[in-house]
C-alpha cells in the first residue's frame, strides 16, 4: 500500500487497530523469556488465534508478530540467520485470516534499544542495514504498510524510517514512546520528537504509543496535533502496570478505554488502537465507540450515501416563518421562547406525559421538545408523543430527529408524516451512538449528519425530495439544530454550526449551559451566522445528578465550583431547591442574549422545571 492510498483511507474514515500481542501470549502460558517471535515457526496457529480475536472484535488492521524480528535482538537468541524466514511467516499468518475479513496487516517494527555512534556494530550505518532488512523482508513477503513503533529515540526512528523507504515503497507509520512528562528518555520535547519524525517525506503519518495510558496519551496528542498536518495515531497502554500478587497487571478497563478512544477522535486521532495491557475486549470496546462516533461525524460532503437526482428542479418559494407555526411565528418576530423537555414514555401509556402538558400549557409555554431516542435509549416514537400533544392541547411540539436509528429514505418519510399530522417544528441531530445507551449493539445508520438532514428539510420546504425530484406541494417545517457551546473541539463545532445555517437552519438549541462565559465566547464566534439561539438549561436534582451530568453526558462541562455548591445539599429537597436557584441564576445571566429557553424536567419533574423558569414557587415543587 503506497503512502497515497493510505492517506485516502485515513481521510474518509478513522482506523481501528489491534491490541497487544505479548499480553495475550503472556495470559496463554507463554513465559517472559520466551522469543515470542519466533513463535511465528514454531506456534503459527496460536499468533494466528490471536490476531483472529482482534479481526473478531472489531480491528481494521492486525500487526504482525515481527515487533523483535531483527537480526540485534533475534541475535540474543541464536536466530540471527531467520530474520527473513520470521519475519516472512509473521506476515503470512496474519494475511491468512486478515484476508478472509478484508483486514489490513501492518509490518510491526520495533527499536533496538542501542546507542547510535560514528563507528563500529553501533553504527548508523550498521544500525540502518538492520532495520533496512527487517522491512525488505515484510514487504517482500506482503505486508500492506509499516508500523514503527515504541521508539523512545527519535533519531534511532529516523534512521530506522530512512532504511525501510530505501527498500521498499510500502506506507509508513512511525510512533514515538514518551513519558508523562510528554517527553522522550532523552529528554526531548515530544512536540519537538514528533515534528522531527513528520517533516520526513517518507512517513505518512506520526504519533504515539506505550509507555503511558490514556490519560497521559490524550495529553501527548493535544501537545503534538499543532505540528503536524500528517494523520496521527495514538495507541496507550491499558493504564500504568502494577504489581498484584508477583503478577504485573494493567487495570484500565475495556470501558474506561473506550471513553478515552473517543477523545482521541474528537482530538484528531486517525489511528487508533491499543498496546501493552490491551487485548480483544479493550478492542472490541474502542471499535464500537470510536466508528460509531466516526460515522455519525462525517459531515455532508462526505456522506455514505449518494443520491442520484432525476432532473434539475427549481422548486417553489417557502413557506414564511412567520405562516409555518406559532413557535416560527414567534421567532420571526423576535420574541423569547420558553420549551420544557419531556421524554416519551417507554411504553404505550401517554397519559402521564399529558397531563404535564397541561401544566405547561397553563403556565403559557410556547412548546414542548420531544427527544428521540435521547441517550441511546428507547422509547415511544417521538412522532406519535408529539401528535398526541398537539391532539390534546392547545400548544405545539418540537420533535427531535435524529439521524441514529433511520435511514434517508426513512427520515423523509418522517418528515412528510410530521407534516400531514399538523407536527410543523423540528429539532434536527445527529445522534449519540448506541454505545453510549441501553442497546450498545445496536446498528448505528448515520446515512446522513444534522447538516445534511437540515439541506434535506430545507429542499422538503421548498417542495423537492431528497433526489431533488418535485413533490406535489411544500412542507412548512420551522428548521431548528443543536449546537454545543462547550464543545472540546470548539474550531469544529463551530465550522459545523455555520454549515447548519447555511444548509437552511432558522435556530438552535444548545445542549445545557452551565458556563454562561463559553456560551457568550461561542456566540460571539457565530456572530456572522446569527440565528435565534434558544439556551438549554438543566436544573439539577442532587450532588449526584450534578456529578452525572458532568461524568457521562456526552458535551456537557460543569465547572467545578457548581459541582462544589451542589455537594452542599444534604437532601433531596435541598438538591432541588439549589438546582432550581443556580437555573435561575444561568437564566438571568443570559437573557439579554438569547432567544429564549429550552428547560429540560429532570427525571420526569416537570415542576422543577416551571419553578426555573419563574412560572411557579421554589415552594411550590413537589
Amino acid at each position: 500500500m503506497l503512502k497515497e492510498e493510505l492517506q485516502n483511507i485515513l481521510q474518509q474514515r478513522v482506523m481501528i487497530g489491534d491490541g497487544a500481542m505479548g499480553t495475550m501470549l503472556y495470559q496463554r502460558g507463554v513465559f517472559v523469556n520466551t522469543c515470542f517471535d519466533e513463535l511465528n515457526l514454531t506456534k503459527r496457529e496460536l499468533i494466528k488465534s490471536v490476531h483472529a480475536e482482534y479481526i473478531e472484535a472489531g480491528c481494521d488492521f492486525v500487526e504482525t508478530n515481527t515487533f523483535g524480528a531483527n537480526a540485534y535482538k533475534l541475535g540474543k537468541f541464536g536466530l540471527v540467520d531467520s530474520v527473513e524466514a520470521i519475519n516472512k511467516a509473521g506476515v503470512e499468518i496474519a494475511k491468512e485470516i486478515a484476508q478472509e475479513h478484508e483486514v489490513l496487516v501492518a509490518g510491526s517494527i520495533g527499536p533496538l534499544g542501542r546507542e547510535i555512534v560514528d563507528f563500529g556494530p553501533d553504527s548508523v550505518d550498521e544500525i540502518r542495514g538492520i532495520f533496512a532488512q527487517q522491512a525488505k523482508a515484510l514487504a517482500d513477503a506482503g505486508a500492506d504498510f509499516l508500523m514503527l513503533e515504541t521508539f523512545s529515540n527519535p533519531d534511532e526512528l529516523a534512521v530506522a524510517v530512512e532504511a525501510a523507504a530505501s527498500v521498499c515503497d510500502l506506507a509508513i507509520v512511525a510512533q514515538i514512546a514518551v513519558s508523562e512528562l510528554n517527553k522522550t528518555v532523552y529528554g526531548k520535547a515530544i512536540d519537538e520528537a514528533v515534528g522531527q519524525i513528520a517533516e520526513m517525506d517518507a512517513v505518512t503519518a506520526v504519533g504515539l504509543n506505550c509507555a503511558v495510558g490514556p490519560v497521559g496519551m490524550l495529553a501527548g496528542l493535544q501537545a503534538i496535533r499543532e505540528v503536524t498536518d500528517k494523520p496521527i495515531s495514538i495507541v496507550p497502554n491499558a493504564g500504568m502496570p502494577k504489581e498484584i500478587d508477583g503478577r504485573t497487571m494493567y487495570m484500565s478497563t475495556p470501558e474506561y478505554m473506550s471513553e478515552y478512544a473517543k477523545r482521541f477522535f474528537e482530538n484528531g486521532a486517525r489511528i487508533i488502537g491499543g498496546c501493552c495491557g490491551t487485548t480483544p475486549a479493550h478492542i472490541r470496546e474502542i471499535a464500537k465507540a470510536v466508528k460509531a462516533v466516526d460515522k455519525a461525524m462525517v459531515t455532508e460532503p462526505e456522506r455514505r450515501v449518494e443520491v442520484h437526482k432525476k432532473a434539475e428542479a427549481v422548486g417553489q418559494e417557502p413557506v414564511p416563518l412567520m405562516h409555518r407555526s406559532k413557535l416560527g411565528a414567534k421567532l420571526a418576530r423576535g420574541q423569547q421562547i420558553t420549551c420544557v423537555e419531556l421524554t416519551p414514555p417507554r411504553g404505550v401509556d401517554v397519559s402521564k406525559m399529558l397531563e404535564k402538558v397541561e401544566l405547561c400549557e397553563r403556565y403559557g409555554i410556547d412548546a414542548i421538545n420531544i427527544p428521540d431516542g435521547p441517550r441511546a435509549s428507547s422509547r415511544l416514537s417521538p412522532l406519535v408523543a408529539a401528535a398526541k400533544i398537539q391532539e390534546h392541547a392547545d400548544i405545539e411540539a418540537i420533535l427531535h430527529v435524529c439521524c441514529r436509528d433511520r435511514n434517508v429514505i426513512g427520515m423523509q418519510s418522517d418528515m412528510l408524516g410530521a407534516h400531514l399530522l399538523g407536527v410543523r417544528n423540528l429539532l434536527l441531530v445527529t445522534g449519540d451512538p448506541p454505545k453510549l445507551g441501553e442497546y450498545p449493539n445496536a446498528t448505528a445508520v448515520f446515512d446522513l449528519d444534522a447538516i445534511a438532514l437540515t439541506s434535506v428539510v430545507h429542499n422538503l420546504n421548498r417542495g423537492l425530495d431528497v433526489a431533488g425530484n418535485e413533490l406535489k406541494g411544500t412542507l412548512s417545517m420551522t428548521v431548528g439544530v443543536g449546537a454545543n457551546p462547550v464543545a472540546s473541539e470548539m474550531k469544529r463545532e463551530i465550522d459545523r454550526f455555520k454549515a447548519k445555517v447555511d444548509a437552511g437552519a432558522e435556530y438552535a438549541i444548545t445542549q445545557p449551559v452551565f458556563d454562561t462565559e463559553m456560551l457568550f465566547a461561542f456566540m460571539e464566534a457565530v456572530k456572522d451566522h446569527k440565528i435565534p439561539i434558544i439556551a438549554g438549561i438543566w436544573p439539577f436534582t442532587s450532588y449526584k445528578n450534578a456529578e452525572f451530568m458532568a461524568n457521562e453526558v456526552p458535551g456537557v462541562v460543569v465547572p467545578d465550583a457548581l459541582l462544589e455548591r451542589m455537594s452542599k445539599a444534604k437532601t433531596r429537597e435541598e438538591g432541588k431547591r439549589l438546582g432550581v436557584e443556580i437555573a435561575r441564576e444561568m437564566i438571568e445571566a443570559m437573557g439579554h442574549c438569547v432567544d429564549g429557553f429550552a428547560v429540560s424536567a429532570p427525571f420526569g419533574n416537570v415542576k422543577v422545571a416551571l419553578a426555573a423558569l419563574g412560572k411557579i414557587g421554589i415552594d411550590e415543587i413537589s
